[in-house]
């Protein structure tokens, strides 16, 4: 049998699926997707607002259609517009990965607007415009981790949308997830709905969390609390990988299993390193097993390609674990006030993301001689 082609393959081969996380009109319709696939192994792509902030601020690409619609759409009518043609196209160039996964890859996501973090009702609605508006069977809605976004999420999936839940931090806003996402399946088989089609990921994020931490450590200043610098997240993101393989397993997921559930598999998010001091590789490499997804942004793609190592990791050491979530209790730092704390950032994140980017489409449809009606 021949060696992988690179780390990249090897990745793959260990049973962690490799998405990007980016998106652009350049990359879709030069070509470069469809050739990194093979190249790169790649079965999957993410978006968001701040990347769509960062693909329509640079260049061209999008001038002729901003201009073709900015005369009778708002900014925010003009980014749906905009994005949902992207994602259908990176769906279309992944439709063949989708298809060979027989449904169980080959997704890209798209997210509802960051003002239905907290409402129910809006995600849902929003979730099955955007569903309609793609109309691809391997197009994923992102919808936050929220108290909102479970409940959300457990009427989509009842719905049969396929949903990629992000923003998750703690291990308690996780396991709520896994129960929304058992009881929506639950919800379809009582409706006598077939549960094969129906995918979902747990975007679990992951540097952020040492981001917080080692900044408390260095607060602190003793050298137990130094020696726990880098360890956080990678022990949090384990553990919510122990809680995956327990909740997966069991008579309550056989009988779901029996009638063709897929599992809700952990992503792990945020996996760009922050800190120069730590390996540009170190949450790939430690957070790798199977029924796994790591969405790489280019930079940690490029460098897990050149000098990655691949070897089972996400599941060696779950004691090990715990016993570093505990060290931290003992020095006064509560897991889930941070968690806590990075969940209400990221939505601020997004939400300033999201509004900087209408605020770039208004600016740059003016830019092109086109005026169009006020923001939402």
């Amino acid at each position: 049998m021949n060696a992988p082609a690179t780390p990249l393959h090897a990745l793959h081969a260990a049973g962690q699926s490799i998405w990007l996380d980016f998106i652009d009109r350049t990359l879709l319709a030069s070509g470069e997707l469809a050739r990194r696939i093979p190249a790169d192994a790649l079965t999957g792509m993410t978006s968001n607002p701040t990347i769509f902030e960062k693909a329509l601020a640079h260049g061209n690409a999008y001038d002729a259609q901003l201009k073709s619609l900015a005369s009778d759409r708002t900014p925010w009518a003009i980014f749906e517009a905009v994005e949902t043609e992207d994602v259908r196209n990176a769906c279309d160039i992944f439709r063949a990965t989708y298809d060979a996964a027989k449904g169980g890859d080959g997704f890209v996501s798209i997210e509802v607007s960051p003002g239905t973090a907290h409402d129910t009702e809006g995600t849902v609605q929003e979730a099955h415009r955007l569903w309609s508006t793609v109309a691809r069977p391997n197009v994923m809605i992102k919808v936050p981790g929220t108290p909102a976004g479970c409940a959300a999420l457990r009427r989509l999936i009842a719905d049969g949308i396929n949903v990629n839940v992000t923003l998750l931090f703690s291990l308690g806003a996780y396991a709520n997830i896994i129960e929304a996402y058992l009881s929506g399946l639950e919800d379809r088989a009582k409706a006598g709905q077939p549960l094969g089609p129906v995918s979902s990921v747990a975007s679990f994020f992951v540097s952020r969390v040492d981001s917080e931490i080692d900044k408390r450590l260095d607060a602190i200043g003793t050298p137990d609390a130094l020696a726990l610098r880098g360890k956080a997240a990678v022990a949090n993101a384990r553990l919510a990988y122990a809680l995956f393989r327990e909740k997966f397993s069991g008579a309550r997921w056989d009988a779901l299993a029996g009638k063709d559930a897929r599992v809700q598999r952990p992503l792990w998010a945020s996996t760009g390193t922050k800190n120069p001091a730590y390996s540009d590789v170190v949450y790939v490499e430690t957070l790798i097993a199977p029924h796994t997804v790591n969405t790489f942004p280019p930079a940690t793609l490029d460098a897990f390609r050149d000098h990655g190592k691949v070897a089972r990791t996400a599941d060696i050491d779950d004691a090990g674990s715990q016993q570093v979530i505990d060290q931290l209790a003992k020095l006064g730092i509560s897991l889930d006030a941070v968690t806590d704390k990075l969940l209400a950032e990221g939505l601020d994140s997004f939400q300033k993301s999201f509004n900087s980017l209408l605020a770039g489409i208004e600016e740059k449809v003016s830019a092109l001689g086109r005026t169009q009606p006020a923001a939402r």
